[in-house]
């Protein structure tokens, strides 16, 4: 025992603390890697980034459902835990490798190891306590604290920290290492942790890992990879081939699980048939919850005005330079860079080569040509020179592709093919006033958004930052980290208040609780929606305080909702059913993360106000259709004791 607790609940903390500071360290920066176009990113289109992101998070939830089936009756839960901690570990170091092919392969590899890691890690702390011990409850809320534990400090430090100060691979690499950290954690502590293992057994009332790979995964797999090419065919431009053919996918597994549950015997539908309005909540919140990673980043990236002010000043290491996209909607009273820190070139392609850190020698020969320009070869100790320079590889290896998305938006991307050796590094440099000065690279477009779009609409040129310098800005992935941080401090506060309301003698039911988790899912929304009316349709930036408050009232439909949910599936099903269900569980989670993909997609076709407020009517629909069952609900949970 260690605080009252069984001693294996701590490697178990910290184990997973490590996990998912690497986890929440990726979410954290997957879609703005993605989608970079000023720092070295892949300046990929937003519709493909928001894509990769939400299939990512689609199948990092799918893959627990058959991971915990293969630790049940294969491999054991500390042997999974391992494997897919190593996995996972590996997975990052290989994102961590220049080149596209290492960055799919090492999101492959995080997605199969999430499968083995993220279900059997929760198992083995059940394990630690006895049927009925009153203090699982607690082990569980100590547990989920590690959890926002990592988070916070993935999203606060670890990933802005790693990405300003040393690149953006880096940051792959460092979140590769607290996965291998967690794993040599569980290592040392292997033999402690046994009482919490069981050894591979199967039970004649469950249903066989054929079965359930003839009867839900190999339909799903047909059914959706039909409805991927059947996409393609007719050219769907908004809903991509692969959203599409995930969604249809999922049909098969929904509909056996109403099957499962209309065919159940008489004492056990109450219960499965319970499951199918929590299905539903569940993931419809964490569709909205999980646009932290795409929508809300997004938001703080292009809509927040993210200058350094107040307690940002002292995390130093969450500070970035605001680079030419950021002035385009700033504030009136925001400084432009001096135009004398940019080097303009009339072809945005050339630009984008510079942004995306993947020069040729023509690019080079074309950026020089400019008669106040000298091209300085730069190496790491050159300091500032270093921070606008560009890699320059082999001519013939860079290759550039021009897309334009439904909204009509041009999007330029630079690529070079894996393992392409990087020549040399080279800044631009004008003389000003007799100083050096090394020059960021922009199109002759955004150039005129900065200065002529400012005089458009005020009447007067902008106040000027000295040359050489752009604003100091926080980093947008550090506004993910409010979530984490009022998980821990609100999670006593609604304890604490169910726990008054129950010593009241009145209690909140269980089911209401899941209606009030969606309700405050939408007021938060709705909140969002004035947020967007203030940009004036996307012209002006508006205060991080918009995005703080969102977050808060989200975290506390969070703690309404998402503990609840849980607790139900395992309480309403049959032990012998239990695994499907909680895949289920899962499933939804998925269809809901792959959701955040595409709302992330389309916010950039839509007003900002009219985004908001569809999120929220559709959020409004669920709690409607909660409403509507919650009678049938309450019942079924007052009979089976949940």
């Amino acid at each position: 025992m260690a605080f009252g607790h069984p001693r294996g609940l701590f490697p178990l903390f910290f184990t997973e603390m490590w996990e998912r500071l690497a986890f929440y360290t990726m979410v954290g920066i997957l879609l703005l890697y993605t989608t970079d176009a000023e720092r070295g990113g892949l300046g990929l289109p937003a519709q493909q980034g928001n894509e990769i992101y939400g299939l990512y998070l689609a199948f990092v939830y799918f893959t627990p459902f058959l991971g915990g089936m293969i630790a049940d009756r294969f491999l054991g839960y500390r042997r999974a835990v391992a494997l897919g901690g190593l996995m996972m570990g590996g997975g990052l170091l290989l994102m961590g490798v220049p080149g596209f092919t290492f960055f799919v392969l090492g999101l492959i590899g995080l997605i199969v190891g999430n499968g083995f890691f993220k279900p059997n890690i929760s198992v083995m702390v059940g394990n630690l306590y006895e049927p009925g011990d009153p203090r699982r409850d607690a082990g569980f809320n100590i547990f989920y604290m590690g959890i926002n534990i990592g988070a916070l400090l993935a999203t606060l430090l670890v990933a802005p920290l790693m990405r300003n100060v040393f690149g953006w691979l880096w940051t792959f690499r460092a979140a590769g290492l607290g996965v291998l950290i967690s794993v040599v954690i569980l290592a040392t502590q292997w033999r402690l942790l046994a009482h919490a293992d069981r050894q591979p057994e199967h039970d004649e009332e469950d249903m066989g890992f054929g079965a359930v790979m003839t009867k839900i995964i190999l339909p799903a797999f047909a059914v959706g990879l039909a409805g991927y090419f059947f996409a393609r065919k007719v050219g769907m431009s908004v809903v991509s081939p692969s959203d599409f053919g995930f969604l249809v996918g999922s049909i098969p597994v929904l509909l056996f699980f109403v099957v499962l549950a209309f065919k159940a015997r008489e004492d056990e539908r109450p219960g499965l048939l319970a499951l199918l309005p929590i299905f539903v909540a569940g993931g419809a919140f964490f569709m909205i919850l999980h646009l932290n990673g795409s929508a809300m980043t997004q938001w703080a990236r292009d809509e927040t005005d993210r200058q350094v002010a107040g307690v940002t000043r002292a995390l130093t290491w969450t500070h970035q330079e605001a680079f030419p996209r950021y002035y385009v909607n700033a504030a009136e009273d925001v400084p432009r860079p001096d135009p004398r820190s940019l080097l303009v070139v009339d072809d945005p392609r050339i630009a984008a080569m510079f942004g995306q850190q993947r020069l040729d020698q023509q690019a080079v020969e074309a950026i020089a040509a400019a008669e106040d320009i000298r091209v300085v070869e730069v190496s790491g100790a050159d300091g500032h020179f270093a921070r606008r320079a560009a890699a320059v590889y082999a001519a013939g290896t860079v290759t550039v592709q021009e897309t334009t998305d439904a909204h009509g938006a041009r999007t330029i991307s630079v690529s070079v093919p894996d393992g392409a050796e990087v020549l040399r590094r080279v800044a631009f440099v004008r003389d000003v006033e007799g100083h050096p000065v090394a020059t960021y690279v922009i199109d002759s477009h955004t150039y005129e958004s900065i200065y002529d779009g400012y005089r458009r609409r005020y009447g007067k040129d902008p106040a000027l930052l000295p040359v050489g310098e752009f604003l100091t800005v926080v980093s947008p992935e550090v506004y993910q980290s409010w979530n984490p941080l009022f998980v821990i401090l609100l999670t006593p506060v609604v304890v604490a208040f169910f726990s008054w309301r129950a010593k009241k003698g009145k209690p909140v039911p269980t089911a209401h609780k899941l209606l009030y988790g969606i309700l405050l899912t939408a007021a938060a929304l709705a909140f969002m929606a004035l947020a967007g009316l203030m940009t004036k349709s996307g012209t002006i930036k508006v205060s991080g305080l918009y995005l703080a408050t969102f977050y808060m009232i989200v975290t506390f439909g969070e703690l309404c909702l998402s503990p609840m949910g849980l607790s139900l599936v395992t309480k309403l099903t049959p032990k012998r059913l239990v695994g499907l269900a909680m895949g289920g569980w899962f499933l939804a989670t998925a269809i809901g993360n792959k959701f955040s993909g595409f709302f992330g997609t389309i916010q950039g076709l839509m007003d900002p106000l009219y985004f908001f407020l569809l999120l929220a009517g559709v959020s409004a629909l669920v709690a409607l259709f909660l409403f509507v069952v919650l009678s049938r609900l309450d019942r079924a949970i007052r009979r089976y004791g949940a």
